[in-house]
């Protein structure tokens, strides 16, 4: 078929729950994260095991892309998903965010040997001035929008800064796959299973900046501290693991971290639609914990209503995270910078 037949292709099921669909529309879906993410979507690990969903998948508009994204879309057939009701695959923007209630932004430029991060950030930065001015055109009057092509907090903001309509809390970038790695860490190093660590929360960028704040975390009830009293390794190699633990991947896989990614964005729209939870998400920061309060910024928020949240505020943090916060909110100003001649706000 032709490319504009292929870009409205649509695989189509009959209908029979009670709860209508949830259109998620993924960019960059043939990708190794996006193929990740499909089938947890489609089996309900995202929105739960009684929501039905479209997938709405937009790629690039080359063959190679989209041919591969005709083979996703077959195994995603052939898994016969009885959540997923709808297949769109399409290179055109306009139709794939078309009605969608939750937009996920996994597709971005990745950074290439010799490329300057200035440079990463201007690219990136074009894509998402489109993606946002579409979104915000033709996305459901619910939209919400997740970010994970990096850098992450400020093609946020980009895209955010773009919106008339959609209002910049409906703009969200995920840090959650740092508070998962963090969580791991802690619990090995403390030798104990994975659930007794709570309230470990990611402040600052996604990147090597990224502020694990163990101050206020616990480890079976008790401070991080008192059970890790080793506090060289909380300030040094914890810190560092987990803000380069990407780079590590890479060099053991040869590969990036694409499964552990779209697990942990799972987790960021699942617990985002889960009154309650209390999770990291980056915002837009409103001045919180000495963010500047233009920057999108990891910090800890409360699910209220599904898709919508508040952010927790009066934490009380030390100065070691204190410090590193600085180091983190300098880094979110400088990529603003870069880019402020290209948005608005």
């Amino acid at each position: 078929m032709s490319r504009a037949d292929f870009s409205l292709y649509s695989n189509a099921f009959p209908m029979s729950n009670t709860l209508p669909p949830i259109r998620v529309a993924v960019t960059g879906a043939a990708g190794q994260i996006g193929y990740a993410l499909l089938f947890r979507i489609a089996s309900g690990a995202m929105f739960g095991p009684d929501r039905p969903v479209i997938l709405q998948l937009i790629e690039a508009p080359v063959e190679k892309a989209m041919k591969a994204l005709e083979g996703v879309a077959m195994e995603l057939d052939d898994c016969a998903f009885p959540l997923l009701k709808n297949i769109i695959m399409t290179d055109q923007p306009e139709v794939g965010f078309k009605d969608a209630n939750w937009v996920v932004c996994v597709g971005s430029v990745p950074r290439k040997d010799g490329m300057e991060r200035a440079d990463l950030l201007k690219d990136n930065g074009k894509i998402f001035i489109g993606q946002g001015q579409i979104i915000d055109r033709v996305a459901a009057d619910d939209a919400r929008v997740a970010v994970v092509g990096n850098p992450a907090n400020t093609n946020c903001m980009i895209a955010a800064s773009q919106a008339k309509r959609l209002t910049p809390d409906r703009f969200t970038a995920m840090v959650r796959l740092d508070q998962n790695r963090a969580q791991t860490q802690l619990a090995k190093k403390a030798g104990v299973d994975l659930t007794a660590v709570k309230d470990i929360f990611i402040y600052g960028n996604h990147s090597p900046t990224m502020v694990s704040a163990y101050c206020n975390a616990t480890i079976g009830g008790k401070p991080v501290s008192e059970v890790i009293t080793d506090h060289t390794w909380l300030q040094g190699p914890f810190f560092e693991t987990v803000g380069k633990r990407g780079a590590a991947i890479i060099a053991a896989r040869g590969a990036s971290s694409a499964a552990s990614a779209a697990n942990a964005l799972t987790d960021h729209v699942r617990d985002l639609m889960t009154p309650g939870k209390v999770h990291s998400i980056a915002v837009k920061s409103e001045g919180h914990y000495g963010f500047d309060p233009k920057v999108w910024a990891g910090m800890p928020v409360r699910t209220t209503t599904p898709g919508a949240y508040e952010i927790i505020t009066g934490q009380v943090l030390c100065d070691f995270c204190k410090g590193k916060i600085a180091v983190t909110n300098q880094e979110l100003v400088d990529e603003r910078a870069f880019v402020a001649d290209m948005i608005s706000g």
